[in-house]
């Protein structure tokens, strides 16, 4: 995906929040057919059939409002629909769709046309738009998605297919990491890496915000723009945390070749210890270095989240009732440790083991495949 920011132009932008608005209506309209088709027959519209409904429409005088939007757009926006209903039909969402207001719906979809790029310069229906290019677009473009975020600024998401180059170097290194609320990670050497609490720091000014939106009118200018202070001041915040992620998973696939962590229970830390947790953003770092280590040609392991790591002495093996106030482990064997250093030296060991037991599993697996061919083979 190559995320790209348009320049600001008030006249064209203005067509593209049309378009956007066309969206919502197309949205709105079989959200509402299919509560209506199911009330009276108990069955669900097709893909198939709303993608051909909607282009019946869009020649009708009563729905000339939709020829403003791509017919292919028109399409993927029946598809979203259907993909939110098969979501609820496998239980993956706790209730069916609904309607959306024009303000809340913030993106169509080109799945194949419609549009073209020149280096910096996306033309849609007749009219160009010039987008910030901070980087080459690389790959095969397959679809273009034009999105309206929370602060009302546009930006053109490209999804394209490329070829990656693995990156050959290695390190011949693993390392355990232990995720704690002191500290972000902890490797298995002692070093720890920051805990940078972004929210937390600038809650001041999350705070003042939130009070000045409190104080204007519902559905005023005023309020209009201080919803979009507070809007922009969040994304700040997060793309902050975002490229630390980004650049502490460099870092670490720069030392390591395998890097082991605990599959922890992030809903449960959350009950206990509430917004320092989703501060920290233990599950969008991993999903980070997750790509980062594949991109690089790197390995993450994880381990059973019910190892005993912390209370499990790395020198010995004897386990310590430790309690959270705890945080430092003594054992009778004579090894004084931090508590997350230890726990990074078991990560790393049960990883190390886990890694072992997968590659003799895909070599005895192999062994059986070679062995039990035919002979003419």
């Amino acid at each position: 995906m190559y995320k790209y920011r348009l320049y600001r132009c008030d006249k064209k932008d203005r067509k593209l929040r049309h378009k956007l608005f066309v969206a919502s209506t197309i949205w709105n309209h079989f959200i509402a057919l299919q509560r209506r088709y199911y009330r009276l027959t108990g069955k669900y519209i097709s893909l198939y059939e709303m993608n051909r409904h909607v282009l019946k429409l869009r020649k009708t005088q009563r729905f000339a409002l939709w020829r403003d939007l791509y017919s292919q757009c028109c399409q993927d926006v029946c598809r979203r629909v259907d993909d939110a209903y098969q979501r609820f039909f496998n239980k993956l969402a706790k209730r069916p769709p609904k309607f959306r207001k024009a303000r809340r719906y913030s993106s169509f979809t080109f799945p194949q046309s419609g549009y073209k790029v020149e280096e910096n310069v996306v033309t849609i229906d007749g009219v160009t738009y010039k987008f910030v290019k901070h980087r080459e677009l690389g790959g095969q473009i397959k679809t273009l998605t034009v999105k309206r975020d929370a602060a009302g600024r546009l930006w053109l998401v490209f999804s394209v297919v490329e070829n990656l180059q693995i990156d050959p170097s290695s390190t011949g290194k693993s390392g355990g990491f232990d995720f704690g609320l002191k500290t972000f990670p902890t490797d298995d050497e002692g070093r720890s890496y920051g805990n940078p609490q972004f929210f937390t720091q600038n809650i001041r000014k999350t705070r003042q915000l939130n009070r000045q939106l409190s104080r204007k009118v519902e559905g005023s200018k005023r309020c209009k723009r201080a919803k979009r202070a507070l809007a922009k001041h969040s994304a700040d915040v997060a793309n902050a945390r975002r490229d630390f992620h980004f650049k502490l998973a460099h870092r670490l696939c720069d030392e390591y070749d395998v890097l082991c962590f605990e599959d922890l229970n992030l809903q449960g830390m959350k009950a206990l210890w509430g917004r320092k947790v989703s501060d920290l953003g233990f599950a969008s770092f991993m999903n980070i270095l997750e790509w980062v280590a594949f991109k690089r040609g790197k390995r993450v392991v994880k381990i059973d989240r019910f190892l005993p790591t912390t209370k499990t002495c790395s020198g010995c093996g004897q386990k310590h009732p430790l309690t959270l106030r705890d945080r430092t482990l003594a054992c009778d064997c004579g090894l004084t440790i931090d508590r997350d250093h230890n726990a990074a030296i078991n990560i790393k060991t049960a990883g190390a083991s886990a890694v072992y037991r997968s590659e003799r599993k895909s070599r005895v697996r192999l062994r059986s495949r070679v062995e039990g061919r035919s002979p003419r083979l």
